[in-house]
């Protein structure tokens, strides 16, 4: 019995180290402002082979974002098997408004890149949280999480930083609450509740309290279960995405992002072009540069909820009408909020 003991702890404390790594070397990146997401430009990816256009992108981009995709996947785990079924209940479920301010605190501290927001969503999700909430925490986090507050601050001034955390944070509010009164979002809600289909929890008997090493492993292979289930289709709209950024003419954008009409292109843009948090507040500098106006540079930060690589992500955890509803909406709120801000600061 000894040393069954003595390997259940040593297989404890093995789980622990991979969960507290992932943590600390996450709030390591944060502090040290290290680069988490990929780096390679148009000029980069125009002169190669089209074959190769995709790999580069996507070694860049694994080079890059590992730290931030392992830490999703693990806390979306431990989401799943650590919270209360009770605290969703009573704090994440659709019915109950509190639910929503409680996914617009979670965000900021959760997702620090836009790659973890579809794993952890669904880490809430298995939990027991319910569709509006969680699509509040999905769509809130690009805007309003700690690192792209930062560098956005940083970068592009305090007045936009700030106008894109309130209308993400009012938009993501309203979206999540009108999804989750969507039959669709009902019937979601509803199958999902009933049977979610975890497999780590799917024999678990509520009642009876599971050792910790079994509960850190159920944590850990539900990590790997979304991980496996989400990045194929992330992949995928990662490739296409590399040929958009090599072959998406520059000039066109730098023609069209000024007036009302830019404020609309910005949004067209800024989400299915796909660009991570800090090349999002990079390539949103160099166009103010060149000439784009605040109400579009609005458009353009809060286009990230609906980009082209976690829109097929969340798809294969909610299905096409949830993702299309949110899609759409997300891009009328934030071409309004560019208008808004536009009239706002007396130019478009």
């Amino acid at each position: 019995m000894e040393w069954l003991e003595a390997r259940r702890a040593v297989k404890t404390a093995l789980m622990l180290g991979v969960i507290v790594f992932f943590v600390v070397m996450m709030a390591r990146a944060i502090i040290g402002s290290y680069t988490l997401t990929p780096q390679s430009t148009a000029e980069d990816l125009k002169g190669l082979p089209l074959w190769k256009i995709p790999i580069v992108y996507l070694l860049d981009y694994a080079g890059h974002g590992w730290l931030c995709l392992g830490f999703a996947f693990t806390i979306a785990g431990v989401f799943s098997e650590f919270l209360p079924q009770s605290f969703m209940l009573r704090f994440m479920s659709s019915g109950k408004k509190i639910s929503y301010l409680v996914a617009t605190v979670l965000a900021p501290v959760f997702c620090v890149c836009s790659c973890t927001m579809v794993p952890i969503f669904t880490g809430l999700l298995y939990a027991g949280a319910g569709i509006g909430p969680a699509l509040t925490f999905l769509l809130v986090a690009p805007a309003n999480n700690i690192l792209a507050d930062i560098i956005t601050i940083q970068v592009l001034g305090w007045r936009i930083a700030v106008a894109d955390m309130i209308a993400a944070g009012i938009a993501a509010v309203a979206i999540g609450y009108f999804v989750s009164k969507t039959p669709w979002g009902r019937e979601f809600e509803s199958r999902f509740t009933r049977n979610p289909g975890n497999p780590a929890q799917a024999t678990a008997v509520e009642l009876v309290k599971q050792p910790l090493d079994e509960r850190l492993w159920n944590a850990l292979k539900f990590g790997g279960y979304l991980a496996k289930r989400i990045l194929p289709a992330f992949f995928i709209g990662l490739v296409a995405v590399s040929y958009v950024q090599a072959f998406f003419p520059e000039e066109l954008v730098k023609a069209y992002l000024t007036g009302p009409f830019g404020v609309i292109v910005a949004a067209l843009l800024g989400g299915p072009l796909y660009t991570p948090t800090l090349i999002e507040v990079a390539l949103g500098k160099a166009l103010v540069n060149l000439g784009m106006a605040p109400g579009a540079t609005v458009a353009w930060l809060m286009g990230q909820p609906y980009d082209i690589p976690n829109s097929m992500s969340t798809y294969r955890i909610v299905g096409w009408k949830i993702v299309i509803t949110y899609g759409v909406l997300s891009f009328i709120t934030a071409v309004l909020s560019g208008l808004i801000y536009g009239i706002f600061v007396g130019t478009f």
